[in-house]
């Protein structure tokens, strides 16, 4: 009697493939789930909830690439009650302080510049207790892009972290994401940001990426438009500019033995989704197996059935 095979369930979540990461917002929500409790117990069940946070950053150290990551999941998945508390117990630590900045910021949503000066407040003040961390730069640059601030004006803040952090990829994606035309910029600076910042990364940057991106991010801008313009947008794929940003991709980041940085994942995603889009499955065969089953929400959502279709491609192209 033949068994069916049953497919192992796919990993799907910020923390990409960063167990101590999960690990850490798992034991400060069980934490937090336990003063909550036991309300009766004092400030001091409440005050642990911060701790497991605290230790990881600690471990984290000077590795901007790991810290602007896990400061970035973190302030989204903790209610800002375990910063506010660790504010309250240790009013200047720089990690408190950043990751309090970094969550202010990722809750705030269609403000105007005006309203977000206590956010703005939060990022220069992270900014002067940890003078040589990327991270209150970048929030503050995500903060200049909710409240709609020109490009001109967000050029200085990107400067800042970028001089902290050569490089790195979630600073990168995040101008990309302001130059984008869906949000503040045009599609000829975005595209043009894209193929610089390329041009000029070092062999084994996985900003050899940004082209492929921006072409993601144009596809999105044609489906967010009316339905004739949403129908040909699959066309850009096309395109002989498509084929020669996936070569580079390959060429420039994928096939260089470096060590792997903390958003592999979320990049290896974005290569496999251009790669299937091309329908260059045997170039796709290795990077869906280094994937595994660690499928990333974007860009598989712009697909009507996100998780088929990454089941879809993966299987077929690893036949």
């Amino acid at each position: 009697m033949f068994m069916l095979r049953r497919r192992p369930p796919l990993v799907i979540g910020p923390e990409l493939d960063d167990d101590p990461l999960r690990r850490t917002i798992k034991a400060s929500l069980k934490e937090l789930r336990s003063s909550q409790q036991l309300p009766h117990a004092g400030g001091g069940v409440t005050r642990r909830a911060w701790i497991p946070v605290a230790e990881l950053l600690r471990a984290t150290d000077r590795n901007w690439d790991l810290r602007v990551h896990r400061i970035s999941v973190l302030a989204r998945a903790l209610p800002l009650g375990v910063t506010l508390r660790w504010i309250k117990d240790c009013p200047r630590d720089p990690d408190a302080l950043v990751v309090q900045a970094c969550a202010r910021v990722s809750r705030i949503t269609g403000t105007p510049w005006p309203d977000a000066r206590e956010e703005y407040s939060d990022c220069k003040r992270a900014a002067e207790a940890a003078p040589e961390d990327p991270t209150p730069w970048l929030a503050m640059l995500r903060l200049m892009d909710v409240c709609g601030s020109p490009v001109r004006r967000t050029v200085p803040v990107w400067n800042e972290a970028v001089a902290r952090a050569p490089w790195n990829r979630t600073v990168f994606h995040q101008m990309l994401h302001h130059l984008s035309p869906r949000r503040h910029g045009t599609l000829m600076g975005m595209i043009e940001f894209a193929e610089r910042s390329a041009h000029q990364a070092p062999h084994g940057s996985p900003v050899a990426l940004l082209p492929l991106a921006a072409r993601v991010e144009l596809v999105a801008h044609r489906m967010s438009q009316d339905s004739a313009a949403a129908f040909a947008a699959d066309r850009h794929w096309y395109e002989p500019g498509a084929t020669r940003e996936a070569d580079t991709a390959l060429a420039k980041w994928f096939c260089v033995e470096v060590q792997p940085h903390a958003e592999a994942l979320a990049d290896l995603n974005l290569l496999a989704f251009a790669l299937t889009r091309l329908k260059r499955t045997d170039d796709a065969a290795p990077v869906f197996r280094r994937i595994g089953r660690d499928m990333t929400h974007h860009p598989w959502n712009l697909l009507p059935k996100p998780v088929a279709a990454f089941q879809y491609w993966r299987d077929r192209s690893c036949a």
